[in-house]
Parts: C-alpha cells; structure tokens; sequence
C-alpha cells in the first residue's frame, strides 16, 4: 500500500514526540506538508527531518490554503485546545481523516456540534488519548462491560505533577487557549480514562478547583456519581513536586482493578485472591500506529468524539459546579 499521506496541524513539543516515531515508518506514513505559525517552533521540527537524512516539507501557517493546495489522506492536529474545533471541522470537510490530541475540544457543545460533522462527511475521527488506546484500558473496559466482573461500584483516581511550575507563562496557563488548567491538561487524561472505564454518563457532579495564584485552576477534589448509582472521586494536584504518575482504581462486586490514566499497566485482584496481578496484554503499538490500523479497519476506533463528548460533558459540569462553590450539578 502505498504511504499515507499527512499534514502535522501544529509542530510543537508534543508534536516532535510523535513525529520521531513516524519518521522511522517511511513505508506507511508520508508527511506532506507542515502547518505551524511559529519560526521557532518550525526550526526545532525541521532539525528532526534533517537529522533523519530526510527532505524537511514545506510549511504552509494558513490551513485553508494548506488544505487548497497539497494532496492528503490524513491530518494530525496538535495545537493549542482552543484552536482544535475549527481545525478538525476543516479537515474532516476537506475529506481527511483526523487524529486529534487531546483533549478533543473545549466543551460538550463543540464535541456534539464535531460529532456531527464527522456523521455528515464520513470521515474518520480519533482522539489521541493514550489511555483509550492502550491494550490495557481495551480489556479493563471488556471486562466491565462484558458483567463477568460483577456491576460496578465505583472508581478512585488520582493524578499528580508539578505542573504549575513547569508550565508557567506557557499557552497551557492561559485560559483563552487552554480552556482550563491542570485538570483539562494532563487532567484530562485522568477524565477521559475514569469515562472510558466506566462506559456511561454521570448524573451529579460536585467539585471544588483551586487556581494556587495562577491564571488557571492546578489543584481540583471531584465527587460524582454515574446514571448506574456507582460513585467516583477523582483528585488532581498540579501543584506537586517534580513528578508526574497517577492511580486508578476500579471497584465492582467481583474484582478490583488497578490502572494509570495513560493505562500504562493493568492489574486485577479477583474474589478468594489475596494480592493484584499483572494482567498480560499484547503490546501497545504508538498512537499513530494504531490510527492507521482503525483507518485500515483491522482495529475498531478505541476513541471515538462519542468518549470526547463524555469528558467534555464531564469537565463542563465540573466548572459549574466548582464556580458555585461545590454545588451539586445535574448533568
């Protein structure tokens, strides 16, 4: 088959991580085209292209011309999350199939109003979310839907990093471009996994979120509860030392699972055992590795806009309900 053919919609730091690994798969991944405002930014990208022996592409900062002019079959948008709606509308109007870093957008409005451009043009849409991907979150969330491990009871998950530090008077602390802080950040991780895993929509949400001084929030408490009755408590402290690590755990009436919000491990500890084990699973492939087997149909979509919509949902009624003061939200 021959390559396919994509534009990287920003070229930052996050971007350069995925790229060194695309870099190393010419057979399948042809970057066409490069779209990124910054001279800065584009220079440290260019470096990596060099350094692998290859042409650097060319860079086109206006996505519409962009789109006008070069011929692709995908796009991979990492940019700031304000600019993350109009992006993908573009691109899945054009006819390309997307890959978007997360977290999906800003709210449950633009999600709802994405999903129905992706049903409109049928194109493929899938979150980069880690999490969602990994062959470990996959089998927790088989086996909870599957009701071999009993209903569910309820999820504990806490993230931490020193986040407020490290990401002081960078786009991530301002809220125009951000939508949030810590907790939409690598927060979201934590979101998105918690809604993944428990496959339905909250009904209340009380949350209390502390901003530490900064322009957004980096500290946040959130107790709720799903349409099913099972209870979730989730804590981010973006204001930790120098460290960044998580803990989930899943809660039903026949095991208890324990995972990371990246789904970086899995173990489980079932009835009549005394300790968790590992669980086996096959080894995860990278994140555009696996875009490309949804796209080929040999892998279902792991993270559809349907789970973006959740956690925005989510995050929404998370701001509500902090804004007044921990007030109970109906969602």
């Amino acid at each position: 088959m021959a390559p396919v053919r994509v534009v990287m919609i920003g070229c930052g730091g996050m971007a350069r991580y995925h790229l060194r690994q695309m870099l190393r798969e010419p057979h399948t991944t042809q970057i066409v085209a490069l779209c990124e405002p910054s001279t800065e930014q584009f220079a440290a990208t260019s470096r990596l292209f060099e350094e692998a022996g290859l042409p650097v592409p060319p860079n086109q900062p206006d996505l519409k011309k962009l789109l006008e002019t070069f011929e692709l079959d995908t796009a991979f948008i990492i940019t700031p999350h304000a600019f993350h709606f109009e992006q993908t509308k573009a691109c899945l109007e054009a006819g390309l199939d997307v890959l978007l870093e997360k977290p999906m957008v800003m709210n449950a409005q633009e999600a709802q109003a994405l999903i129905e451009v992706r049903n409109r043009t049928g194109k493929l849409l899938v979150v980069a979310f880690p999490g969602s991907l990994s062959p470990q979150i996959r089998q927790a969330s088989a086996w909870l839907r599957s009701g071999q491990l009993g209903n569910l009871l309820s999820i504990s998950a806490t993230v931490w990093q020193n986040w407020g530090p490290a990401t002081a008077g960078t786009w991530r602390q301002e809220p125009s471009l951000s939508g949030g802080g810590f907790l939409f950040d690598t927060g979201a991780h934590m979101l998105n996994t918690v809604v993944d895993l428990a496959g339905e929509e909250f009904s209340e949400v009380a949350a209390f979120l502390e901003n530490h001084g900064r322009p957004v929030e980096t500290l946040g408490v959130i107790i709720g509860k799903l349409k099913s009755g099972a209870l979730v408590s989730l804590h981010a402290c973006g204001e930790a030392i120098p460290s960044c690590a998580s803990n989930i755990y899943v809660f039903s009436q026949k095991a208890i699972l324990r995972t990371g919000i990246w789904g970086e491990f899995l173990e489980i500890q079932r009835e009549k055992e005394e300790r968790f084990h590992k669980v086996r699973v096959p080894t995860s492939s990278g994140v555009w590795e696996q875009f490309l087997a949804v796209r080929q149909g040999n892998l279902p979509n792991p993270c559809p806009p349907e789970v973006g919509l959740r956690m925005a949902r989510l995050y929404d009624a998370i701001r509500e309900s902090a804004a007044r003061n921990g007030q109970v939200v109906y969602c």
